[in-house]
């Protein structure tokens, strides 16, 4: 596992090595303008997780985005969720992201498809604070608070949680 998120990080560096290509060298553009694309990675879980049924855990996301307007993306995303003492699971979704007066502060908001192996499907929405802090113009370090709603059972798999991620933004 530690291999897996190692070799993940370092893709993501090599790739955001390479994002400076991509960008055009307009001084103006605001940082969430209107066409450019987003890649993201990140991770939750690390027991900070509040919910009664998982003890510990680790969630691997991977997201990808568009902003269609300024200071408006839509998002895809997929997930990988490691569980100590319960079934692990994959989940797929979209989303919807709105950046707040270009300082970075956003708010989120989508669905996702959860599939347990053995267990059972589920249906979240969920909504999502965080902040994107710039590393260079293209690279990232978003950390978020999310809040998952489960429709099968809210009291047992519904939770608020931490993730911290790393994003590039492409023109």
């Amino acid at each position: 596992m530690k291999k897996t998120i190692l070799s993940l990080l370092c893709a993501m560096m090599a790739l955001a090595s390479n994002a400076q290509g991509f960008t055009k060298p307009v001084a103006d553009r605001p940082p969430f303008g209107e066409g450019k694309f987003y890649v993201a990675t990140a991770l939750s879980g690390m027991d900070v997780n509040f919910n009664s049924t998982e003890k510990w855990k680790l969630d691997l996301q991977a997201k990808v985005g568009y902003l269609f307007a300024d200071n408006w993306m839509v998002t895809g995303q997929a997930a990988y969720n490691w569980r100590k003492t319960a079934s692990n699971a994959f989940q797929a979704g979209a989303g919807l992201r709105y950046y707040i007066e270009q300082n970075g502060l956003y708010l989120g908001m989508g669905a996702n498809y959860v599939h347990k192996w053995h267990d059972f499907d589920d249906f979240m929405p969920t909504i999502q604070l965080g902040y994107s802090f710039f590393l260079n113009r293209t690279v990232t370090i978003e950390p978020e608070l999310y809040y998952n709603q489960s429709l099968k059972d809210h009291s047992d798999y519904s939770g608020f949680g931490l993730r911290i991620g790393f994003g590039i933004y492409f023109e």
